[in-house]
């Protein structure tokens, strides 16, 4: 493809070299360049793609996207431009032939609900022959196609190369996971969105994003900028706070939520064991829902998914025929069968706000006692430590702080600042002999967390429920020296067949 082919939809400011070039491959690892082939120079927040330039010409790059102009040789064209990351996107996108151009696109953004939400939508699509393929925190798929999820939304030229095979491999439809990180660098603005649906805002990423209102501004980027004014949707879940703020900015958005002022709202609400029933509102007609789903808050998700698929222009019976098929996401409140009587579930849970609302679905289900393990990640965030702590330690009759992914951290630093939410809620820590009493209400902190399931395993009493938290469907734990095996499920499997009942 000629480079002025590749330029057609995108700004620049200018360009020094032969538009007229064949460009045979793209990239923004400058080690990968060979001959004939793009090299764009980002700029990251450890490093700067401009000090690769010269690698990268060495490589064989005939053509360089920067924002700054350097020293050019005579074989190079540079193509100067204001953000390189978006130039790339609208550039990858041409290359791979915009794929996403006859798919059906919704987008799916905001804190928590993202990856159910993208689960729901895939069995409601695959319902209706659209023939979903996803793009998301758990991993890239289409059919038995599965790739790994290395970012939740990836970089622009791996996103449009994996949606431009999913799409010649057959896949009518694309659901997406669009991160706060991806909508801030453009990675999905050579997406054609048809749907972009909001579930809600709470403090997370703010190591990257500063403040709440930088936050709230790379999601609105979904809303305001990729999504077509003319026949783009918006589905906006109102029972946040931050939802309601973005409805009234935007025209022509269909409303969730729980009360009869939303466009979509349920008219009756089971929430038990067994799962999610409801008989749900919607412009296109009433949604009878029965879904294996745990947990108050996967209404709202159900509310998001059936909003969207609305959106789309799917009936109530596809709809709801999706949502029943939709047996449940991994490492969202995942059950993990034991013969003690008790009910052990594995969630992704990993900021105060999602653990909050995952504990409080937990206690509507009335069990005797409720142990959660829970961690923080290193290298993140450290303002939400204490949070989360104090989450668990209120919410819990025994709270088990152990490591999560403490990568370059020391873990023993990362739970001394998760005590300081713990000693919020009780005056002193519990020895591992005191928690194994199982007498009045306390936390313990046990640093290994193969040791801490092992020990809460060890806890359990007919009518407990166990919540390993943080994880979720990972099945490894990244440590200084490097990334180990480790999945909370294998763990407790072990642990369960392994240990004695205290």
């Amino acid at each position: 493809m000629k480079l002025a082919q590749i330029l057609k939809n995108c700004s620049y400011k200018q360009v020094h070299g032969d538009m007229d070039l064949e460009v045979t491959g793209m990239h923004y690892d400058s080690r990968q360049v060979g001959a004939g082939e793009v090299f764009f120079a980002l700029r990251g927040v450890v490093s700067d793609g401009h000090d690769f330039i010269p690698s990268a010409i060495a490589g064989g790059a005939e053509v360089v996207f920067c924002e700054e102009l350097f020293e050019r040789t005579e074989q190079v064209t540079v193509v100067l431009v204001d953000n390189a990351r978006q130039a790339m996107a609208l550039a990858a996108a041409e290359f791979y032939g915009n794929p996403t151009a006859d798919m059906k696109v919704v987008g799916i953004t905001g804190t928590n609900g993202k990856t159910t939400i993208t689960y729901l939508l895939e069995e409601i699509l695959a319902q209706a022959d659209l023939s979903p393929a996803v793009v998301g925190t758990i991993n890239y798929r289409y059919g038995t196609d599965l790739r790994n999820a290395p970012h939740t939304t990836p970089e622009a030229l791996d996103l449009m190369k994996q949606v431009r095979d999913f799409h010649n491999n057959g896949a009518r439809s694309l659901v997406m996971e669009a991160s706060s990180h991806a909508l801030e660098q453009c990675r999905a603005d050579g997406v054609h969105f048809d749907v972009g649906v909001f579930t809600n805002l709470t403090p997370e990423h703010l190591d990257y994003h500063i403040d709440m209102e930088s936050y709230f501004k790379s999601k609105y980027h979904l809303f305001k900028e990729l999504l077509p004014r003319d026949n783009g949707r918006a589905v906006i879940n109102i029972e946040d706070s931050y939802g309601q703020r973005l409805a009234a900015m935007l025209p022509d958005v269909l409303t969730c939520g729980r009360a009869s002022n939303a466009d979509i709202y349920p008219e009756s609400l089971e929430i038990s064991l067994q799962g999610i029933r409801a008989r749900v509102s919607t412009p296109a007609g009433v949604v009878d829902v029965a879904s294996p789903l745990l947990g108050d808050y996967n209404a709202e998700n159900l509310l998001c998914a059936i909003g969207a698929a609305v959106a789309l222009g799917l009936s109530p019976q596809v709809i709801a025929s999706g949502l029943s098929a939709a047996t449940g996401v991994p490492g969202r409140l995942e059950r993990v069968e034991n013969d003690r009587g008790a009910v052990i579930v594995v969630d992704y849970a990993h900021t105060g706000d999602a653990l909050r609302r995952v504990i409080e679905a937990m206690q509507a289900l009335a069990p005797k006692r409720i142990l959660t393990i829970f961690g923080c990640g290193g290298d993140r965030d450290r303002t939400k430590r204490p949070i989360m702590a104090e989450v668990a330690a209120r919410g819990s009759n025994i709270a088990i702080a152990t490591s999560d992914n403490p990568r370059n951290e020391d873990p023993a630093q990362i739970l001394n600042d998760v005590r300081e939410g713990l000693i919020k809620v009780h005056a002193r820590e519990w020895s591992p002999e005191e928690a194994a009493k199982g007498e009045g209400r306390g936390y313990v902190v046990i640093e290994d967390r193969r040791a801490a399931i092992q020990f809460a395993v060890d806890l359990l009493q007919p009518g407990d429920l166990l919540l390993v938290a943080g994880k979720g469907h990972e099945d490894y734990q990244i440590l200084k020296s490097g990334r180990i095996h480790f999945d909370d499920r294998e763990e407790l499997r072990r642990a369960l067949q392994d240990g004695g009942h205290q």
